[in-house]
């Protein structure tokens, strides 16, 4: 993980002990790699930064109840993607119309269209920009389960050990979790790679 675990330990030491510069410390430390993976889970760059929020939020009402052998970074991840889920869940209850959702008929973002520019991108761009949101669709389609796993590991390069310390099985229980989500995301892409293979 980015930070070194005898740091962390220093910070949520002085927090509970009343130094509340400690958490701006923390903050500083985890606020990038906290928001790349709440960007990926929703997708959603405001919605990312409430929940990173939100975390540093619980951190500091729950820092006393923290044992002194917590690891810190694996509690963060772990509340974050707890967090994710649930709002996750939330949103697919009461669905909103996004300005960064696409248009049915012609596949281009409501704030595009709002724009003056209605330029078309160039065939590469915009393959490429196809294929990272069929990707993203797929992963975001994913149980929660997997889908942690598949954005602990593959977008923040931690390894099974520190995966399996965040959602709570053996590393060989996420070893089988990354499989069986690249086993779906190879499904489901099967078609869109099939599309863009013949077109």
């Amino acid at each position: 993980m980015n930070s070194e675990p005898a740091s962390d330990l220093a910070c949520l030491q002085a927090l509970q002990a009343g130094q509340d510069n400690a958490l701006d410390e923390l903050i500083a430390r985890w606020r990038r790699p906290l928001f790349s993976f709440a960007w990926r889970y929703v997708q959603n760059e405001s919605d990312a930064r409430d929940l990173v929020a939100e975390t540093f939020v619980r951190l500091h009402q729950q820092r006393m109840r923290l044992r002194t052998d917590t690891k810190l970074a694996a509690w963060l991840f772990t509340t974050l993607a707890n967090l994710c889920h649930n709002h996750y869940r939330w949103r697919v209850r009461h669905p909103t119309v996004s300005l960064d959702a696409s248009f049915e008929d012609s596949g281009s973002p409501v704030s595009a269209k709002l724009s003056a520019a209605d330029e078309p991108l160039p065939d590469a761009a915009l393959e490429r920009g196809e294929a990272c949101a069929a990707v993203r669709a797929a992963i975001d389609r994913l149980p929660h389960d997997l889908r942690t796993s598949v954005l602990l590991h593959h977008y923040e390069h931690l390894s099974y050990r520190e995966i399996s310390v965040i959602v709570g099985c053996s590393e060989r229980g996420v070893e089988t979790r990354l499989y069986r989500a690249r086993q779906r995301l190879r499904e489901e892409l099967a078609g869109f790679l099939h599309e863009t293979v013949n077109t």
